[in-house]
């Protein structure tokens, strides 16, 4: 049974981009799926060095004392993910304003976000993650066509490095509107 739903979503999904992969697309390969327990509201954020779009490695404990979106995406160079990065771009000035950073995640190469970064102007960090093991760790994996990617997750860690909020299955059209709203509540709250 589990393969006929595989092939009867492998067809209708035939065509698809990674920025329309359904949310159902984990089942593809459900036999397989790793499990990791994601991290929720209220954990300790798990430490991680990943190198950025200039080589430089980045790692989260560098920025305690700062807020930090923290936002796993599939793939450079996809309509939905460029719209995201746009966003955070677009909003960045506000972001820092607030105390707080912009590093996304994906498991391009670094190579890969440096090219993504000067084709789109976007001066945030990029991480490469290309092992999977911090979108694991994050509960962040997807898998497509056979194929893993970063899912579209953020979180949002406060300066003691916990997890303040987190948002699933990220849709990228106002997603940095609505992460600088939940961000001005977290920090009144915490006030």
């Amino acid at each position: 049974m589990k393969s006929l739903l595989a092939v009867l979503l492998c067809l209708l999904c035939s065509g698809c981009s990674l920025d329309t992969v359904p949310s159902w697309a984990f089942l593809l390969n459900a036999d397989t799926a790793e499990t990791t327990k994601a991290v929720a509201e209220g954990d300790a954020a798990p430490n991680f060095t990943l190198p950025s779009q200039d080589g430089s490695s980045i790692s989260l404990d560098q920025y305690r004392g700062k807020w930090v979106v923290l936002y796993f995406y599939p793939k450079d160079f996809t309509q939905g993910c460029t719209i995201e990065a746009h966003n955070f771009q677009r909003d960045e000035a506000q972001y820092q304003a607030k105390n707080a950073v912009i590093l996304g995640v994906s498991l391009d190469s670094s190579d890969s976000h440096k090219q993504f970064c000067a084709k789109e102007g976007l001066n945030f960090k990029l991480l490469s993650d290309e092992s999977a093991r911090v979108a694991s760790q994050y509960g962040s994996i997807a898998e497509f066509q056979g194929k893993k990617y970063a899912a579209r997750n953020t979180f949002i860690v406060d300066p003691d490095g916990v997890v303040r909020k987190t948002y699933r299955e990220v849709k990228p059209e106002g997603h940095s509107q609505e992460v600088l709203g939940e961000l001005t509540y977290l920090q009144r709250a915490k006030a």
